[in-house]
């Protein structure tokens, strides 16, 4: 795991120990309606417990790219970034999402700022059809620090059980295409933090010039895309998705063997992925090694599909003229259940 990551405050092996511990005291509440184990992007529901119809929510936060926007004074883009990430975990078993609960806690922000991350939450919710239905705003002098808030949201999406995307069909022969991304979504911001800002190398109104024109702020800001309607064009043109992989924390290898069947490997060749110019920034200042810069950030492939492969074409074409970059970057194998990242070294 990355020593750099550690360095930096956030241990991966600490976070594994405790993800495991808690999904044991879960799994002791699970009732029958209860259809997945811990571990995919999202709980699976049935209900009614006598229906094919299946209930996915899932829960997650922006992390510390909220120290970037407060320090900015930029309120609104994190809300968006929030919906995007959670709309983007349920579509990883191909649901629809249906609505959307936010936490906001803080100390000392004015109504306008706290009205502006809502913004950013409405904004998203309205591009991609889900209703924005509550939430709870916390003042908590003594948890936050001044300037210092949090946002966490939780969505709910429905399925058919026939219809779910589960990885289970995945077999040796299949294709894996990325869809890239455009900077560090949600995740590693505590690295890129430490490296760039914590060290007095940069400030974020400084314009490196390997951000060609950009200031660090803005790439550091830019938008978690959400890629709900790419992936609905290959659903609505019938294009069979074996399985889907949003690239969170932990990197290409530790969310794409979330979904690998036991006898899955999975071989990524990353000379295809167009790599954001900020992964460069980090990694040269910080002087990281490539394989641990793949164990933290998604390095450009923010969302991976796995699709058969005689079907591959078809699905870049379709992918590509949706709106987003899409690359074949990696195939299946047979073999024991993990994910090499070829060329990461």
């Amino acid at each position: 795991m990355s020593e750099s990551y550690k360095k930096a405050g956030v241990d991966l092996n600490s976070a594994e120990e405790v993800t495991k511990k808690i999904a044991g005291l879960a799994k002791g509440t699970f009732t029958e309606q209860v259809m997945k184990d811990i571990g995919a992007f999202g709980g699976v529901y049935r209900f009614p417990a006598d229906s094919n119809k299946l209930l996915i929510a899932s829960a997650d936060g922006v992390g510390t790219k909220l120290k970037i926007a407060a320090s900015l004074g930029i309120y609104n883009t994190v809300g968006q970034d929030l919906v995007n990430h959670c709309i983007n975990d349920l579509l990883t078993m191909g649901t629809r999402p249906l609505f959307f609960l936010d936490y906001i806690g803080y100390f000392d922000l004015e109504p306008e700022q706290v009205t502006r991350i809502v913004e950013g939450l409405s904004i998203a919710c309205s591009e991609n059809g889900v209703a924005l239905i509550g939430g709870e705003t916390a003042q908590m002098p003594g948890i936050y620090g001044s300037g210092d808030f949090d946002l966490v949201g939780f969505i709910l999406g429905t399925i058919d059980e026939e219809d779910i995307v589960d990885g289970s069909s995945i077999q040796p022969g299949d294709v894996i295409i990325a869809l890239n991304t455009n900077g560090l979504q949600t995740n590693g911001y505590s690295l890129a933090r430490k490296v760039l800002l914590d060290s007095g190398e940069f400030s974020l109104n400084d314009k490196p010039d390997m951000l060609e024109g950009n200031s660090l702020g803005d790439a550091l800001l830019a938008i978690h895309p959400c890629f709900y309607k790419n992936i609905r064009e290959l659903m609505d043109k019938h294009i069979a998705i074996e399985g889907m992989a949003h690239i969170t924390g932990g990197g290409i290898p530790g969310n794409l063997v979330r979904i690998l069947p036991d006898n899955c490997r999975a071989i990524i060749d990353i000379s295809n992925i167009e790599v954001p110019p900020i992964f460069e920034l980090i990694r040269k200042t910080g002087d990281i090694p490539i394989s641990e810069m793949y164990e933290v950030f998604n390095m450009g492939a923010g969302y991976l599909v796995v699709v058969k492969c005689e079907n591959k074409d078809e699905a870049i074409e379709i992918l590509t003229q949706s709106g987003v970059r899409a690359v074949e970057c990696g195939k299946i194998e047979e073999g024991t259940k993990e994910v090499i990242v070829e060329s990461a070294s």
